[in-house]
């Protein structure tokens, strides 16, 4: 099982590579996401304590959602396209 820490980074991660296929700076993402740069930058790095409500505006800007699962193995996090 992956712990939370290896969770968020690849969360983090799916989030950034949205954000550069569509060619979006992190400075456009927060502006069109109504968050703070600093905000863009501490989802894409892995930073344990962003906001939720926060992070589901920056993922429907970028037409993104995630799934939890809870399984055999604990709770699995995906993030996918709408």
């Amino acid at each position: 099982m992956k712990n939370s820490n290896t969770i968020i980074k690849e969360f983090g991660n799916s989030i950034r590579q949205k954000r550069r296929y569509l060619g979006l700076s992190q400075t456009e993402l927060a502006l069109i996401a109504e968050v703070s740069l600093n905000f863009i930058s501490q989802i894409e790095s892995g930073k344990e304590t962003v906001q939720l409500n926060k992070l589901l505006k920056v993922m429907t800007c970028l037409g993104l959602q995630f799934t939890l699962e809870n399984g055999n193995r604990g709770i699995l996090i995906k993030s996918h396209e709408l």
